[in-house]
């Protein structure tokens, strides 16, 4: 099974890398593919480029084996719909079982995706959640997990997709945008995010005010 995680990565920082790799444990996933978001669509678009964000994350993952930058988002044009990048996915790895790592906070708008039940047809969800979370009271949400609800992560190995997952993850209080108003002030970001990362934003000059 191969994880499926996909963010805007304006940078790429720890907590991105710590839950993607505990989803990665929690469900013996043999790859982690992250997918740097093309065009927003549901927020602001990204401060760095395409291509320094897609930069940052090959550097940021260089020395995790499990770890695959997949840069088909940014190469699609228009804008990033998740129902097209697995569709695209399941056209590239017609044998393998897909599965959507999810924040709490995206899985909270996920009714709101473009055609939610067609994502569930091609792949699992893995909700990474916070210590704490629970689900918003929002009834085609509430619908949606009775439907799909899978307590036992084994039993994702045995279907090719549908299954929703909560997972609770080691939650570090980072946010990219807290790392972008750190640099714009001149502030050391260090142990937020990847050295060779920093490297990169410095070399680029990247958020500054």
């Amino acid at each position: 099974m191969i994880g499926i995680f996909g963010g805007t990565f304006d940078p790429i920082h720890n907590g991105h890398l710590r839950i993607a790799l505990d989803a990665q444990e929690a469900l013996g996933l043999e790859q982690v593919r992250l997918i740097p978001l093309g065009q927003a669509v549901h927020r602001e678009q990204p401060r760095a480029s395409a291509t320094q964000r897609l930069a940052m994350v090959e550097k940021a993952i260089q020395d995790q084996a499990a770890f695959v930058v997949d840069q088909r988002e940014i190469e699609r044009h228009g804008r990033s719909f998740m129902v097209d990048t697995l569709e695209s996915l399941h056209m590239d790895l017609p044998d393998k079982t897909l599965c959507l790592l999810l924040g709490s906070d995206a899985f909270n708008g996920f009714m709101s995706w473009r055609n939610p039940q067609q994502i569930l047809r091609l792949a699992h969800i893995l909700v990474m959640q916070r210590p704490g979370y629970t689900l918003p009271d929002e009834p085609g949400l509430q619908a949606l997990v009775a439907q799909h609800l899978c307590d036992d992560p084994q039993a994702m190995q045995k279907r090719a997709a549908g299954c929703i997952h909560f997972h609770t993850v080691t939650q570090l209080e980072i946010s990219s945008s807290d790392i972008r108003e750190r640099i714009a002030r001149s502030k050391d970001p260090s142990y937020l995010l990847p050295r060779a990362v920093i490297e990169y934003i410095n070399t680029h000059s990247l958020y500054r005010s």
